[in-house]
């Protein structure tokens, strides 16, 4: 549901900041000058080292105001929290303690990942589960300085086991309103359809979803990839698109860029989850410019279901060159090894980006929402400010 409200600005963070010791003494602390070239799938970049300490420039990520857009709700239960959940709802785990969790958190590819996170997923029973684990992460997200999320999941992980959508969105949009509330952080829900499911099946989603049209702001596509195309699903995008859904879909994340081409042509989607795989061909990465399509990535996410061996080479860089609306995410944070920011901080490692394509990712993360426009000029504002503060 959207609302009248506008993203806050960057006062809580710049306070935190100046909290924990960090002394403004009216340097401007650029980070170097960062060239690249891309050719294929390798970023080649020349880097001078960043005179910036590393403590300030994680300071710097933090205090940033920022959107996350691709975040999976069922993806950020902690090690911890499962357990827990576990014993509430008295859910037997097949991992003994939390050690042994951990120890499972290693994946080939997505489907390995995903069989992972569907065992996470039978820990979530009741509306007081729900509104736990999204305050949790909307908690953690405020203290990155997100001030504003689309927060995924899928009501048919939890469907089959009895739990009815009033109960999931009836405690997504509690926590939501708390937070709101409580915090400054806004956020909307997206409700996923899951591709390996059939198409009437989805169809059936959208009728069991539409008494909470009001608290559900788009709808996007996942599940496993490889062999279940977006095209699968166009009768269901048209039929969400009718009833004024934002639509997005996952693609190109382990399938190929026909795949992110086919949800844009045959789904219609405003936005592309992942888009990893565009590269492949550059005439789909200068539509994507052309048509103002944004690409949500997850650096960590891919990082460690093997799609990207080295981030060293990630495209990210070259879709930001090239002027794509690319955004950092974080996907499956407490699965994949790190919140947003973290995400931010591997970019920096690995691809050495320095301050000035910091802010632009953050100026994406607004503009390629599906925010009011309001929200949206209030976020860019909210940047703005916190660039000048920093400067000076």
């Amino acid at each position: 549901m959207m609302t009248n409200s506008v993203f806050p600005g960057p006062t809580a963070p710049l306070a935190s900041r100046t909290a924990r010791g960090i002394q403004e003494d009216g340097t401007d602390h650029a980070l170097d000058a960062v060239s690249r070239t891309f050719t294929g799938s390798t970023v080649s970049k020349s880097l001078t080292p960043r005179s910036e300490p590393d403590f300030m420039l994680a300071e710097f990520i933090t205090a940033m105001p920022k959107a996350e857009l691709h975040v999976h709700l069922e993806g950020t239960i902690e090690v911890a929290d499962m357990f827990r959940y576990a014993q509430r709802n008295a859910v037997n785990l097949p991992w003994g303690t939390e050690d042994e969790l951990r120890a499972a958190y290693t994946y080939k590819n997505l489907g390995d990942f995903l069989a992972l996170f569907w065992q996470g997923c039978r820990v979530l029973t009741t509306r007081e589960d729900f509104y736990d684990l999204t305050l949790a992460y909307l908690q953690r997200a405020h203290a990155q300085g997100v001030v504003y999320a689309e927060m995924s999941y899928a009501p048919q992980n939890f469907l089959p086991r009895g739990i009815t959508v009033d109960h999931q969105i009836g405690g997504i949009s509690d926590a939501i309103a708390y937070a709101r509330e409580d915090l400054g952080t806004d956020a909307e829900i997206l409700v996923i359809v899951q591709r390996h499911r059939s198409e009437a099946e989805g169809l059936e989603l959208l009728d069991l979803i539409r008494p909470h049209r009001d608290s559900v702001l788009g709808i996007s596509l996942g599940g496993p990839e490889t062999n279940n195309p977006p095209a699968k699903f166009a009768r269901l995008y048209a039929r969400a698109r009718d009833e004024g859904y934002r639509l997005t879909a996952h693609a190109g994340e382990e399938a190929p860029a026909t795949y992110i081409a086919e949800a844009i042509n045959k789904c219609k989607v405003e936005r592309i989850d992942h888009g990893y795989t565009a590269f492949q061909d550059p005439l789909l990465v200068t539509r994507l410019v052309d048509e103002g399509i944004p690409l949500t990535m997850c650096p960590l996410s891919n990082q460690r279901l093997q799609i990207s061996d080295d981030l060293s080479t990630y495209p990210l860089a070259h879709y930001l060159q090239a002027g794509v609306s690319v955004s950092v995410n974080s996907d499956d944070p407490s699965y994949f090894g790190g919140y947003v920011n973290e995400n931010f901080e591997a970019l920096v490692t690995h691809l050495g980006i320095g301050k000035a394509e910091l802010l632009q990712l953050v100026r994406n993360s607004f503009t390629g929402s599906f925010a009011s426009s309001s929200q949206i000029g209030a976020g860019l504002a909210a940047v703005d400010k916190f660039e000048q503060f920093w400067n000076n």
